[in-house]
């Protein structure tokens, strides 16, 4: 998929801000203890809770030098995690590429099946295309020191690492489309769009990996009211979208007044900056769905991207993101507005957390993909005779 200039800016930025204010001297690998060069960052220490024998991983990471990301989080919003973890570890240098769900998932494929260098980490908001990666053998299996502090469903066999607890929403224009006009549960949202009027927008799910797990998600719940939505949807000609920007900039616009299946981490801090914007958590149930980190078993730089997990996965990392960040973080001792505590607390039972295993993937075999792309297709009137990529390795 092609970039356009703006985007190729904005990662050209986020590489260049990873990888600090001075470039490295030499080879890392050769300068040790005090006889260390003039203009080497200094070495990194483990952290003080973690075992003596982590220190061998940094000082392993360090002289492999380089980290490479491929992430679904927009570039803007992982900054600060960037800038923090070069802090901690200024002798690596990050190369973080932020993407679409479907494009890292078939880039990450296709490099592997070519023999090319892939990214070291994968970091997803498509929890079932990680899972499927790791089913595949393609997974680094890792005990992470920060494992006692997280949900037991927040890993799955040491290979899929959970980090934010994040809601999926509705979200409205306000002045347009006041809050008590606004269909409050998925059951409601058929009849309610039999009588609205004005643009609907949402994800396409053929084309959006994230969009297709939570449309995926959606049908375990309720698939009559799944598949009830998708019909009434038909005759909005919605605006079916690739990312929550896009969708938010839909609403806030006026081009849509309502939109569905929003992650709530970007549509909520959305809200903050633009008043138009309203959000609604769905009361009869609210999916929270998670960044996925998986390390790649062929990585080119693993203890890097070990340290990278352990700082996500760690208190110092989580309270970046739910503060800098505004993702919501995973553990029960973070501070803040965006965390899984308080979002706990504010769905109580309409809360329905999707954990991490093996079932996530099933939605993704080929047979079961094509079927519900075409039934969804037919749904909202499309045109039902398209290609699928294949989705196994």
């Amino acid at each position: 998929m092609s970039m356009d200039h703006s985007t190729s800016r904005r990662r050209a930025l986020t590489q260049l801000t990873a990888l600090g204010a001075a470039p490295w001297i030499g080879n890392t690998a050769q300068a040790q203890g005090r006889g260390e060069l003039l203009g080497y960052a200094p070495r990194a220490t483990a952290p003080a809770s973690y075992p003596a024998a982590y220190a061998t991983t940094v000082r392993a990471a360090e002289d492999e030098g380089k980290l490479t990301i491929h992430s679904t989080t927009d570039a803007r919003v992982a900054a600060p995690l960037l800038a923090d973890f070069r802090r901690l570890y200024p002798r690596i240098s990050v190369c973080y590429e932020d993407l679409g769900s479907t494009e890292l998932y078939h880039r990450f494929i296709a490099e592997n099946q070519l023999g090319h260098e892939a990214a070291d980490v994968l970091w997803s908001s498509a929890m079932d295309q990680m899972v499927a990666l790791a089913q595949a053998g393609q997974a680094l299996a890792y005990e992470s020191p920060e494992q006692t502090h997280l949900p037991a469903w927040a890993q799955w066999q040491g290979q899929l690492w959970a980090t934010t607890y994040e809601p999926v929403v509705f979200a409205h224009h306000k002045q347009r489309l006041p809050a008590h006009q606004v269909p409050r549960s998925h059951t409601a949202l058929a009849p309610w769009l039999a009588r609205f009027q004005g643009g609907v927008t949402s994800y396409d799910i053929q084309k959006s990996g994230v969009g297709y797990f939570l449309a995926a998600q959606d049908m375990a719940a309720n698939a009559n009211a799944f598949w009830a939505n998708a019909q009434a949807l038909g005759p909005h000609r919605p605006q079916l979208l690739l990312s929550v920007d896009a969708m938010v900039q839909r609403i806030v616009s006026g081009r849509a007044l309502f939109g569905f299946n929003l992650l709530g981490a970007y549509a909520l801090a959305a809200a903050q900056r633009q008043p138009q914007l309203g959000v609604i958590f769905p009361e009869d149930y609210t999916l929270v769905s998670s960044r996925v980190l998986l390390i790649n078993r062929r990585a080119a730089h693993p203890n890097a991207a070990r340290l990278w997990l352990d700082y996500l996965l760690s208190q110092r990392g989580q309270t970046v993101m739910a503060t800098a960040s505004r993702l919501y973080a995973l553990r029960e001792d973070v501070q803040g507005e965006t965390t899984g505590a308080a979002l706990r607390r504010q769905l109580g039972r309409t809360a329905r957390p999707i954990a991490l295993g093996p079932g996530l993937a099933a939605p993704l075999a080929n047979a079961a993909l094509r079927d519900n792309i075409t039934r969804w297709r037919a749904a909202l009137g499309l045109d039902t005779r398209v290609q699928l990529p294949p989705q196994s390795l």
